[in-house]
């Protein structure tokens, strides 16, 4: 009984569908069990790599000139995925990243979901093996792809994948390929593909790109004024604030409870769970919201979910549910602030960030208060 008032008494829980796949988890040694749905921002990436990112697609023009539409985003998704950002390394002011990132030996034995041997083809110089192959550096490439696209990015005349600059200007170069257009989703599609020939690593990597890519803009609000605002400016300054499973209230951020379905505390966080955050920022307007996602459905205006998302406005309530249509299934809130853009503060292991209002699943609608 307690353990069930205690769930109660939170909101946010992916579904458990939107874990990355487990070979992507083996490979990298990430251990991240975040997907598609579950959002991504800038605030997740050291600045050292995501510095790397930017620097990459100002010089990739010099080795590809006909590519167009390569953006950072595209980079860090790939890179969320590929090493989770070097996370957990120390990176150097150089880029240089240590310890060095490894992926499995690629011999066939099924770690990591590999089944086929790659022969070693550099001696161990990049791998630091000559009994086979595997992925290194931030950007997991195999030494052999490396040796036909690694370029020096930092000027010390070594093109070496695990420093961040040039992994990440080689990962712009390979993704360019003879010159794609990155700005169709067809050749982003593409190009993602060739980097790994599989459709639920082609829909991972997109989704962070989505998501980075609403995370790099800032919400326009110029024409929105009023309580509405006050609203937004409250939940955009708590950008950068930790996730903690129920955590955060009418008040401010808080230290939340113990456990989440996924099995993550957040007893021991001072900060937000998506409820807590939007209780929080409607307190600053005067507005007081019950504490649960699913009962905050009920306060204001319902927007349906067959409306679409252009039926919102800023300012407005957004519900994801597991079964939407049924609002007792609702699992999670966001404010949105327009453009398609929400304040969200979406799983444990983040941080209250932007985010493209598709970044959850299981769209629910909203609600208008103000």
């Amino acid at each position: 009984m307690v353990a069930l008032l205690m769930f109660a008494a939170v909101c946010c829980a992916a579904p458990v569908g939107n874990a990355i796949s487990a070979y992507v988890a083996l490979k990298t040694g990430a251990q991240d069990d975040g997907g598609i749905a579950e959002g991504g921002s800038a605030a997740d990436i050291p600045a050292r790599m995501l510095a790397a990112y930017k620097k990459a697609v100002q010089q990739v023009g010099k080795y590809v000139p006909k590519c167009q539409g390569m953006r950072w985003p595209i980079l860090a998704g790939i890179a969320k995925v590929e090493s989770n950002h070097a996370i957990g390394r120390n990176i150097a002011a150089g880029g240089d990243i240590r310890p060095k990132i490894y992926g499995v030996l690629l011999n066939g034995s099924g770690q990591g979901g590999n089944t086929t041997v790659f022969p070693d083809t550099d001696g161990g110089k990049w791998d630091g093996t000559a009994n086979g192959e595997r992925a290194v550096g931030p950007f997991q490439f195999l030494p052999s792809t490396w040796e036909g696209i690694g370029k020096d990015a930092g000027g010390d005349k070594i093109a070496d994948p695990h420093n961040a600059d040039d992994a990440a200007l080689g990962a712009a170069i390979y993704l360019c390929g003879g010159g794609r257009d990155l700005t169709k989703r067809s050749q982003l599609k593409a190009a993602i593909l060739q980097y790994n020939h599989s459709s639920e690593y082609v829909a991972n990597v997109l989704g962070w790109i989505d998501q980075y890519t609403a995370a790099a803009k800032d919400p326009d609000l110029k024409n929105v004024t009023g309580k509405v605002r006050t609203v937004i400016e409250a939940a955009l300054s708590q950008r950068g604030v930790p996730y903690s499973w129920g955590g955060g209230n009418a008040n401010g951020k808080s230290y939340g409870l113990c456990c989440s379905p996924s099995g993550k505390s957040g007893a021991n966080i001072k900060g937000f769970d998506c409820s807590g955050l939007t209780q929080y920022a409607y307190a600053r307007a005067g507005i007081s919201l019950p504490r649960t996602a699913a009962a905050q459905a009920g306060v204001g205006k319902r927007i349906p979910a067959g409306l679409g998302t252009s039926a919102l406005k800023p300012g407005d309530l957004v519900f994801y549910a597991t079964a939407p249509g049924r609002d007792s299934t609702i699992y999670h809130v966001g404010i949105y602030v327009g453009s398609g853009q929400m304040v969200n503060a979406a799983r444990p292991g983040t941080v209250v960030r932007l985010d493209a209002v598709n970044a959850m699943s299981g769209y629910a609608g909203g609600a208008r208060l103000l």
